[in-house]
């Protein structure tokens, strides 16, 4: 079992607060994702719900039991790092075995989960290796190993993926995805990269400056963002903002419209203007519209194949039926 409720939950340093009190419930098996930019206090948030900070106030429950003044050690959850903190005299195996030696766990267990975790990341045949043999993302998949022998209540994951190039996160973000399914157990995953909480998450908990946003499902928040900065954090590329004449028309301070809910013509349409940069990706291009009243440079996505060139005239229709409308505070106008 693996069910968190944090219970207005603060943490200062000093005078200063960095979670003003909130609450946030995590299920048992939930696969939840904090997201946010830099600053936000989402690693914070993580480490107070591990015991590596403590609780300036509120109550933080573990399966219904108060954990809140409980050390890590007693909280039966597991943490894999940014830095995957290996020790590179020793093999994968004793890296793995470390946590249950330090445990004093019998011998043939201990050698029971090692084998059920390295089957689970593919590592059984890099068991006799040492960290500085393999590639980061296998040195990853030995930090979660570790992590997984423990056979914690629940995973919690701060920016794991950070320090790996482009192709081995997403081979990473797909085997953690896997991993999640084949344990059913508690996941937290700590990211500042929106695609990776669109593609991992069962719910995202998104943060500004240590309040929660919005809580809900990738589609949820994408679909029905509750807020203006929800809107522009979710999506990539990130949804179009129309200000001035253009959203007054439709009795709202801002509009917003996301870059595939736009069709693009020679002849005609809403609006109008010259094409900037052309970010051609094969199956999609990325076109930035500049002199569009309001929204300068706005970006389309259209089809691969589109015949547009720097400096080319285009008009634009939204799909007005995708249009989110905003009032002055930036909350969402039903």
């Amino acid at each position: 079992m693996g069910r968190i409720q944090l219970k207005q939950v603060k943490k200062s340093f000093g005078d200063v607060t960095v979670i003003p009190p909130l609450d946030l419930t995590i299920e048992d098996g939930e696969f939840t994702v904090f997201v946010g930019p830099s600053g936000c206090g989402k690693s914070t948030l993580l480490r107070l719900i591990a015991g590596l900070e403590d609780t300036t106030d509120g109550v933080i429950e573990i399966d219904g039991k108060d954990a809140t003044a409980l050390p890590p050690a007693k909280r039966s959850l597991a943490m894999v790092f940014q830095s995957y903190a290996l020790y590179p005299h020793m093999s994968v195996r004793k890296n793995i075995a470390f946590p249950m030696k330090m445990a004093g766990m019998d011998k043939a267990e201990q050698e029971r989960r090692i084998a059920s975790a390295a089957k689970a990341l593919n590592l059984t045949d890099y068991l006799d290796r040492r960290p500085g043999q393999l590639s980061g993302g296998q040195r990853q998949r030995v930090a979660i190993g570790r992590a997984i022998v423990r056979e914690p209540a629940a995973f919690l994951f701060d920016e794991p993926l950070s320090n790996l190039d482009a192709a081995l996160r997403v081979g990473m973000r797909m085997e953690i995805s896997e991993l999640h399914k084949k344990l059913d157990t508690t996941m937290i995953y700590v990211t500042h990269d929106q695609v990776e909480a669109m593609t991992m998450a069962d719910k995202i908990v998104v943060l500004q400056a240590g309040v929660i946003e919005q809580v809900g499902s990738p589609l949820e928040l994408y679909r029905s963002p509750r807020n203006k900065f929800v809107a522009g954090f979710i999506g990539s590329p990130k949804m179009n903002f129309i200000e001035g004449p253009e959203a007054a028309k439709h009795d709202a301070q801002t509009i917003g419209i996301r870059p595939e809910h736009i069709e693009v013509s020679t002849s005609e349409g809403l609006w109008q203007g010259k094409v900037g940069v052309a970010e051609h990706l094969g199956s999609d291009t990325f076109i930035h519209v500049h002199g569009v009243p309001g929204c300068d440079p706005m970006t389309v996505r259209v089809g691969g194949e589109i015949p547009v060139h720097h400096g080319d005239t285009v008009f634009l229709n939204p799909n007005l039926d995708h249009l989110h409308r905003f009032d002055v505070e930036g909350l969402r106008i039903q």
